[in-house]
């Protein structure tokens, strides 16, 4: 029997809880229904964006398509994902 060498790896909490709870993004997509002004508005109250980080991914969103929005758990998404998916927004949790 050959020896086997096994090399272990040790992790702190916070990396674990990194890998654990941020695996799931709350993705803003572009639309023909939402002004800026709303999509702006709902970032700065629901996400707590400033306005120029807001107007920034709204800017996004306009020319690429989609902007990640928020990144955690699956909860924490899904709960912010309704919140503007109520609010007329095209959000989805991936």
């Amino acid at each position: 029997m050959a020896d086997t060498q096994v090399e272990e790896k040790t992790y702190t909490l916070d990396e674990i809880l990194t890998v654990v709870n941020r695996n799931h993004r709350l993705i803003l997509w572009n639309d023909d229904t939402n002004t800026f002004e709303h999509v702006i508005h709902c970032l700065i109250k629901y996400l707590d964006y400033t306005d120029s980080q807001a107007e920034k991914i709204a800017w996004i969103v306009h020319t690429k398509g989609k902007c990640t929005v928020l990144e955690g758990t699956w909860t924490e998404i899904e709960v912010y994902r309704k919140i503007l998916k109520h609010e007329g927004l095209s959000v989805t949790n991936e």
